[in-house]
């Protein structure tokens, strides 16, 4: 009998291992369904699989946000990830507020063509001194718009921007806090 249910825990172990990776199992059955030719099937799986990268990329934004700076409380993190439609992206933000009412988000997404264009504006000094005040965040080059939000990309694949009625160096303070480091080693 204590083999048979050790020959059964196994198996139950063998199977949620083997199924443990949904976007594996999903582009697995997208491989297949391509080879059998049914590219509706394989577009299909390998769309759910793609869903489902920009998920866990945005879990793991969701790591990377600061906690709440010294008077300020933060809400509890928020994470999306929208396909291909429009131009899709991966983002994870959080808000935080002080009881002046004072309120800023931090936002960080990737998995969006559009940022690779909002770099190409950054990177250029003139366009992006047309479009607010340079400011430096670390080691970045960050763009500040008249109402203090700033706009940074990182690793030109993720934007990092810090919005909200609180002061432009609440803003910046943000900014820096957000783990740019592993951001960019993402």
């Amino acid at each position: 009998m204590r083999s048979f249910i050790l020959l059964a825990v196994l198996l139950m172990a063998d199977q949620s291992v083997a199924s443990a990776d949904e976007i594996t199992d999903a582009i697995d059955q997208g491989r297949k369904a391509y080879q059998g030719n049914d590219l509706a099937s394989a577009k299909q799986s390998l769309d759910l699989a793609s869903q489902l990268i920009g998920q866990k990329n945005a879990e793991a934004f969701g790591k990377l946000l600061p906690n709440a700076l010294a008077g300020w409380t933060a809400e509890e993190v928020q994470t999306t990830a929208v396909g291909a439609v429009g131009f899709g992206a991966s983002t994870a933000s959080c808000s935080y507020q002080r009881a002046n009412g004072d309120r800023i988000e931090v936002q960080i997404t990737g998995d969006s063509a559009i940022i690779m264009q909002y770099a190409t504006f950054l990177s250029n000094p003139q366009i992006a001194g047309a479009m607010g005040k340079i400011v430096t965040v670390g080691s970045l080059r960050a763009l500040q718009s008249q109402d203090g939000d700033v706009h940074m990309i990182v690793a030109n694949k993720y934007l990092v921007a810090v919005q909200g009625n609180g002061s432009p160096a609440d803003k910046v303070a943000y900014a820096k806090a957000v783990d740019i480091a592993r951001l960019s080693k993402m």
